[in-house]
């Protein structure tokens, strides 16, 4: 099924379910009760890891790691977080704006000088977030296609042997440490850099966790962006055709667009995770359900993003109308994601100067035939063939 028509669960109070691994978790979909899960103290991601903990995932990737900034709370993660997140504010982000729209000017100049059919993957929805993320952690030299090997293994599920991920997750932490040293003994004015020289002025960061902390962004950094972006390709290039023209009329409604997009179409592989997990730390009710100590819990954010009595039935009918009540793709509360802002910045200048510069590309394949990255924590097309 093309990811544009995954359907959400209908809105309701909390379900008791199972994760693939068969341990039981209570399945949370309505937006006012994925917020809650979201920004409620009492639902952590470090307890997912205490020694009595279920398993939650068929094996570890890098997002399992019980150090890494994702799965640690409270204080710790602030102190962790604050790091990094100055680079990523949107007054930061908005300095990037004219270097990120010559990256695209750059992207598309080369793709109307090939022959097509083009694949939309290798020549555009992969290359900008990459160009963009290097270039903001001073990586501009790193080995393209080694970068797509990490990543892949990062986000593992079950497309590699967990063999195959402990080794490329070991070459990957072998780089980032390298990195690290590298930046401690001549920094520069990159993020590493930065992070290295806040970290040692800090003290209380361990090197492990500054090593994680730097490859952990250099995946998050363009993972989604080229997931979002490749998706919402299949959904303007093949059902939702008729919006094309209307993205090449400015930034601001591409904008609207992507919010929309970003809004109603899934980033995660969801047979895999039904959402973000937490646990509680403590008995809590959540939509009239009491969910006791000890419990996963998984907010469905795509089942919140889709609440008919928060945004109406139909999100084709709304593309370019502003979400009523922001969305929750990128999260809320502590575990916002950092990169958010960055990623609707590239997601609006890519749209719209791609539907301007060529208003009559085309998919080549049927989207039914479209192939899919699969066995990995998000799901994106892995090839996009296109013409104009």
């Amino acid at each position: 099924m093309p990811l544009h028509c995954a359907q959400a669960l209908p809105a309701g109070p909390p379900i008791l379910t199972t994760l693939r691994t068969g341990t039981p978790v209570w399945l949370v979909r309505r937006h006012a009760d994925v917020r809650q899960v979201l920004t409620d103290p009492r639902l952590n991601r470090a307890s997912l890891f205490a020694p009595d903990a279920p398993a939650v995932t068929p094996y570890p990737n890098l997002l399992d790691d019980p150090e890494a900034l994702l799965n640690l709370d409270g204080p710790e993660h602030q102190r962790l977080r604050r790091t990094v997140q100055r680079a990523f504010t949107p007054r930061a982000i908005a300095r990037w704006r004219p270097w990120v729209a010559s990256v695209v000017e750059d992207l598309l100049n080369q793709l109307t000088d090939a022959e097509h059919p083009v694949d939309l993957v290798a020549a555009f929805t992969r290359p900008l977030p990459v160009a963009v993320i290097c270039r903001l952690m001073g990586l501009d030299n790193l080995d393209l296609k080694r970068l797509a090997y990490w990543s892949d293994h990062a986000l593992a599920t079950s497309a590699y042997t967990p063999q195959q991920v402990q080794e490329a997750m070991q070459d990957f932490g072998a780089f980032g440490a390298a990195l690290v040293a590298k930046r401690r003994a001549e920094p520069g004015d990159d993020l590493i850099s930065s992070l290295v020289q806040a970290a040692d002025q800090d003290g209380s960061m361990t090197e492990y966790q500054l090593v994680m902390l730097t490859i952990g962004l250099v995946v998050g950094g363009h993972e989604t962006t080229m997931t979002s972006l490749g998706n919402a390709l299949v959904y303007l290039l093949g059902e939702g055709r008729d919006s094309w023209a209307l993205l090449a009329g400015s930034e601001e409604q591409a904008g609207i667009a992507a919010e929309q997009l970003l809004r109603a179409v899934p980033l995660g592989d969801r047979e895999v995770l039904p959402g973000q997990l937490r646990r509680a730390v403590a008995d809590v009710e959540i939509g009239g359900v009491l969910i006791p100590a000890g419990s996963v819990v998984a907010a469905d954010t795509f089942g919140a993003n889709h609440d008919e009595g928060v945004y109406g039935p139909d999100w084709r009918a709304d593309l370019f109308e502003p979400p009523s009540t922001p969305h929750l793709t990128f999260g809320a509360g502590p575990h916002h994601c950092l990169g958010a802002w960055l990623a609707r910045m590239e997601l609006e200048l890519a749209l719209h100067r791609l539907a301007r510069r060529l208003p009559g590309l085309r998919l080549t394949v049927d989207p039914a035939a479209i192939e899919w990255r699969r066995g990995l924590l998000t799901r994106s097309p892995l090839t996009l063939p296109a013409a104009w």
